[in-house]
């Protein structure tokens, strides 16, 4: 297995060669690894209760909107509930769909000082494939990672 140490520089090398305002980018298994293996780690799914109910939840995961299904409106509460379920210090990674609303999530709680941020790239469906369907190409579903559907 990787060190920690090895996934969270390679995260924040991504960062820098793609311009990102917090720590670092990560891909879904990369995520997985610092979820098991570092102290503290925080994984925060900011999809739609919708995304969790229909789509697939993932163990563990602390669950905050980041928008609300229908409409998709921001979630003015989300930083209410993300201070109170996750701590500043704590190495702190963000999931949507497919890395849109975790890099606006990951921005904003590096702006309000939280330390160590980094956005799963792909999320946990992915990009769409050649027949505009989510699930099978990149992503945490696809890399055969950890969900539960209800």
């Amino acid at each position: 297995m990787e060190t920690i140490t090895a996934i969270l520089e390679r995260g924040q090398q991504r960062a820098e060669e793609m311009n990102l305002p917090y720590a670092g980018a990560l891909l879904p298994a990369e995520a997985l690894a610092l979820l098991q293996e570092a102290p503290g780690a925080k994984l925060v799914d900011v999809r739609s209760r919708a995304e969790w109910d229909w789509v697939g939840r993932i163990p563990g995961a602390v669950e905050i909107e980041w928008q609300s299904y229908p409409g998709m409106r921001h979630n003015p509460d989300f930083l209410t509930y993300l201070s109170s379920q996750v701590d500043k210090e704590s190495l702190t990674m963000f999931i949507c769909r497919s890395g849109g609303r975790s890099h606006q999530a990951a921005a904003t709680a590096t702006e309000l000082g939280y330390k160590s941020c980094y956005n799963v790239l792909e999320g946990f469906e992915g990009d769409k494939d050649s027949s505009s369907h989510r699930g099978a190409k990149g992503g945490w579903k696809a890399a055969g990672l950890p969900w539960v559907q209800n």
